[in-house]
């Protein structure tokens, strides 16, 4: 038998195209329009609803870039439609690109109540099933021209990213605005068409299944009168009816599909759009839920639901009924789906406990699953922290986006750096944005990687990143599915019915060690340095005024700002969300971040000084308030003292050009370019820099990525790389400091390097006045030391990766993150490289320059980007960054010193020193948070980890009244199978394992 699939596919194409949808609507009239355009910011539903609209026809030009348009459609269902399924066609100048990505909108009833979204694939409104002919219609339609910002190919450089450039020229034209009928029968027969046509299609030519499916497609189409396709339609069901009842094998694989619409909190558009996005979504997916009894549909970021109850109290009433019967599903246990490689240790913590809380507080549902379907790859200390937090299982699929390596599992346990394992599932349909299409279950069934062992995944189903959801085409597709014979099955499902049925059919998946490392969008880490530095800024304020309140809170009576903390802390772990701290958002995203950075400062800084100033009280006595969990300066940890002297810097000239900067335990030699090229500890008698090589060394790179501008750097940036070396001034600075001047490009460096006294610790700091396009600043320290892997701090504690490139997964990793330090060491000997602002780092062996044996390791931070989309002026203008030079450093120097430089002490003046509320004596346990339970009760909650990678004892030695210890959850909360820990009046011990997390919780006697 010959193979005649492509004539009938060819044959199905075009019927369907030309003839069949097209009957899905056979009968319509235009519906009168009017139109009001809000004159700024979106305004209040009332507000919109009550204005005057003016009269506009379908085709007329509407809708400036991120403006709003109320349409208002008024209609009269005809007579001769009595007893006809009637809906409103209501087409906002629509192209074929996937949903939110463009012009939207939101239709409500003329007494305010919110009906459905509108977009590409749902521009329908329900009239009436049955109609009763004659009903006067009258809808609103909230439009959001929102611009196209994103055309794939190429991606072009637009100042529509940004409403301060993007003009006010009409971006649509009105398109359809109708009411019809809507031929159920010619809907179905689409569905029943398209489900087997996709089988088809999928299904190996040997496959007597296939023959059987062209076979009764044929048969259909010869049913069908394409004259009168309303007329025969049921007739060409009905040839279809056999082969749709065939049952799936027993040995298919089962997808358990999750209603789903993955929207950005922040992308291509402003955050306050991403509320109107929510809004619409949320109707949809309620409107849905009404008329689809085994739908599911799944919604994380706990933010986006905050927005829906401020912003949409209509909605939120729908939303909550849909709960309350099981089927609208609150997920992840997260504020927002976060970046999770750059956020510090406590903000990942209060992702998890905010985002918990808040679904805890509103529906009583404990979320047991992390949903991270778009994050950009996974921090090795993420396990313990969502085991923390009552968790136990992670959902992502962005893995599979990896350029070089294929990952070996779909479902298997990712074990941290603490040795916490998390049952953790990678979707292998491969998108969070499953349209139910049959390529999609193919591909899942086929790419699924633990057959034999397991048969479940998970397929998170509907239009995401702007929004949109699931359709009733999905749906449809889906209970066609359902039990298919050649195809997988389908079966609405929750994310906690999947989880459970997955873990208990795999007992014992295999296990992978480490970070879960995105081949891809690499340059996250660096795009947007303003973005970053405002998120690690906060992060340690946030820590700052938190110590502070606290102690003032127990110690004078100071008013602790729980409502005003609470606040901050949200509005810095919505801008860690996974396209805002990455960088990869429009202008106007990055702009607001800045001003609301900016804005956060103030507050915290408020917080913290009258924080201090109630503990310092009345006096002149100089203090220094050191907000670091090491002490310093002879001053306690989490304490305030008077400051200490130490032994002076001595700034001499250098014999070749240049400086010496001694300070009787560091040598560093600078020469007269401004290159570091020497850095000697004298107590070790050890050279830092390597051989014949200059650290403090600028790079520059070309930087013009093959696809994603602002996400991705590729690995043949490297290939051309312009060292800046020539110096326009490099002189000694009253201040013991020197100073140089570089001038590149449109561009323009100072720096300043400078030896603390009694300190072994070279501090660099640059300021760049950055006016270059699509180039890669870095900062290169070529070190003398062999090491074959290095250290960098992550959440909780630190992960080594290895400095060479012996297989493909490592030379992959050409780009990573790290926190506050990198540490590479000898036996017996170390360097660390910390920072008080960047992420973006790359370490790499070469071999020594000066002819002898052994290797080079240098560290090169990454400083600054210059992509054109999608913000064409990424990162113009000044930027100040302050790194150190670390010699001789253990993985506890490197720990301590990256503290110091990103929590600078504070001075004041005083009655007096004042005591920590805290103090730990071994400096191998961190403390992270000290502060007041959430809760109100005035319970004091104590966040400390191993921060070494060993074992360590412990004493907490307590400056407070408390009546009881507990260990708790992130959430505050005791653990019921945890021991409480020894105490000895105002000492607690405790026992960790390597970077093992704990929290306590004291009750105040």
């Amino acid at each position: 038998m010959h193979d005649d699939r492509n004539l009938v596919e060819a044959r199905l194409k075009r019927v369907l195209d030309e003839r069949i949808r097209p009957a899905v609507y056979p009968h319509s009239v235009p519906l009168e329009v009017a139109v009001w355009d809000a004159p700024d910011e979106p305004v209040p539903v009332a507000e919109g609803l009550a204005a005057e609209p003016r009269p506009i026809a379908v085709g007329a030009r509407w809708g400036a870039p991120w403006g709003t348009s109320w349409f208002r459609v008024t209609g009269t269902v005809p007579e001769e439609w009595a007893g006809r399924t009637v809906e409103a066609i209501l087409d906002l100048g629509f192209d074929e690109n996937m949903p939110g990505f463009q012009c939207e909108g939101l239709v409500y009833r003329p007494d305010g109540t919110p009906v459905k979204g509108l977009n590409p694939r749902n521009q329908w409104v329900r009239i009436g099933a049955p109609a009763a002919g004659g009903e006067e219609v009258r809808l609103h339609v909230e439009a959001a021209s929102n611009p196209v910002i994103l055309d794939y190919h190429p991606f072009l450089p637009t100042q529509l990213g940004d409403k301060e450039t993007a003009g006010d020229e009409p971006q649509y034209r009105l398109a359809r605005m109708d009411l019809a009928v809507l031929d159920e029968t010619v809907w179905q027969l689409v569905i029943d068409l398209e489900v087997l046509g996709e089988l088809m299609a999928e299904l190996p030519v040997e496959s007597a299944r296939r023959w059987d499916v062209l076979r009764a497609v044929e048969r259909a189409l010869d049913a069908l009168d394409l004259q009168d396709v309303n007329g025969t339609a049921e007739a060409a069901r009905a040839r279809l009816t056999e082969v749709l009842a065939t049952p799936a094998a027993p040995s298919a694989h089962r997808i358990s599909a999750v209603g789903h619409a993955h929207i950005d909190s922040a992308w291509l558009w402003p955050l306050r759009e991403t509320v109107r996005k929510v809004a619409r979504t949320t109707s949809n997916m309620t409107a849905l839920l009404e008329d689809e009894p085994d739908f599911v549909f799944a919604m994380s970021q706990a933010q986006q639901w905050a927005w829906v109850k401020e912003h949409r109290p209509e909605v939120w009433a729908r939303v909550k009924k849909a709960v309350a019967d099981g089927r609208f599903v609150p997920a992840g246990g997260m504020w927002v789906e976060s970046d999770t490689n750059m956020p510090g240790s406590e903000a990942m913590a209060r992702q998890f406990v905010h985002g918990k809380r808040f679904f805890l507080d509103e529906f009583g549902i404990e979320n047991d699953e992390a949903w991270l379907p778009d994050t950009f790859g996974f921090a090795a200390g993420l396990p313990q922290i969502i085991k923390a937090a009552g968790s136990k299982w992670l959902l992502t699929q962005k893995i599979s986006w990896s350029q070089t390596n294929t990952f070996p599992h779909h479902t298997f346990q990712w074990e941290g750096i603490d040795g916490t394992r998390i049952f953790t599932h990678f979707p292998p349909v491969d998108t969070y944005n499953c349209s139910m299409k049959g390529a999609e279950i193919a591909h899942a069934a086929k790419n699924f990687k633990d057959k034999g062992v397991a048969r479940h995944s998970l397929a998170p189903t509907g239009w995401g990143d702007g929004g949109g959801g699931t359709t009733r085409e999905m749906v449809a597709k889906a209970a066609r599915l359902r039990d298919l014979e050649g195809s997988a099955t389908v079966v609405w499902e929750t994310p906690r019915a999947f989880f459970e049925k997955a873990e208990a059919e795999y007992p014992h998946p295999p296990v992978w060690v480490g970070e879960l490392y995105l081949e891809l969008h690499r340059a996250t880490l660096t795009s947007q340095a303003r973005t970053k530095q405002g998120n690690r800024r906060s992060e340690h304020l946030l820590r700052e005024a938190e110590l502070w309140a606290a102690t003032a809170a127990l110690r004078t009576g100071f008013a602790y700002p729980y409502e005003e903390l609470d606040r901050i802390w949200k509005t810095v772990l919505l801008h860690q969300f996974h396209d805002i701290l990455p960088g990869s958002s429009i202008a106007w995203v990055h702009r607001e971040a800045r001003r609301t950075y900016d804005r956060l400062a103030g507050e915290l800084t408020a917080i913290i000084e009258d924080a201090q100033r109630a503990l310092a009280g009345e006096g002149g006595e100089p203090l220094v308030f050191n907000a670091a969990p090491h002490a310093r300066s002879g001053i306690p940890a989490g304490g305030a003292g008077t400051p200490g002297a130490g032994d002076a810097t001595t700034v001499t000239p250098r014999e070749d050009g240049g400086h010496v900067l001694d300070n009787g335990l560091l040598r560093v030699e600078i020469d007269g370019r401004g290159l570091v090229v020497s850095a000697y500890d004298l107590a070790a008698e050890r050279e830092t820099v390597a051989p014949g090589r200059a650290a403090n060394l600028l790079q520059l790179h070309p930087d013009f990525p093959n696809m994603w501008d602002a996400w991705d750097v590729d690995a043949f940036y490297r290939n051309t790389v312009t060292d800046l070396t020539d110096a326009d001034e490099v002189t000694a600075a009253d201040d013991g400091a020197v100073r140089i001047v570089r001038a590149f490009g449109s561009s323009r460096v100072t720096q300043r390097l400078s030896l603390a006294p009694g300190e072994r610790r070279l501090v660099v700091d640059t300021e760049v006045d950055w006016h270059e396009t699509e180039k890669f600043l870095k900062l290169a320290f070529p070190l003398d030391v062999h090491a074959e892997r290095y250290a960098s701090e992550t959440q909780f504690g630190h992960f080594h990766r290895p400095t060479h490139t012996n297989t493909s997964w490592e030379a992959a990793k050409f780009e990573a993150c790290n926190h506050r330090f990198v540490h590479l060491e000898e036996p017996g000997w170390g360097v660390a490289v910390v920072n008080d602002s960047t992420y973006g780092h790359d370490v790499t062996r070469t071999v020594r320059e000066d002819g002898d044996h052994g290797t080079t390791t240098t560290v090169r931070v990454s400083l600054l980007r210059a992509p054109r989309f999608p913000d064409p002026e990424t990162d113009q203008g000044v930027h100040r960054f302050r790194h150190a030079l670390v010699p001789g450093a253990s993985i506890g120097d490197a720990v301590r010193e990256g503290w110091r430089i990103n929590v600078p002490e504070r001075r004041t003046e005083g009655a007096g020193a004042v005591a920590p509320l805290v103090t730990v004596d071994q400096d191998a346990v961190v403390v992270t948070a000290v502060k007041l339970a959430d809760d109100g009760s005035g319970d004091v909650v104590v966040r400390f980890h191993e921060a070494h990678g060993g074992r360590a004892a412990a004493t907490l030695a307590l400056g407070f009244e408390a009546a009881s210890v507990s260990v708790t959850d992130l959430l505050e909360r005791p653990l019921s199978d945890a021991a409480e820990p020894a105490r000895d009046g105002d000492r607690v011990s405790v026992r960790l394992r390597p970077f093992e997390l704990v929290t306590l919780r004291f009750t105040r006697a």
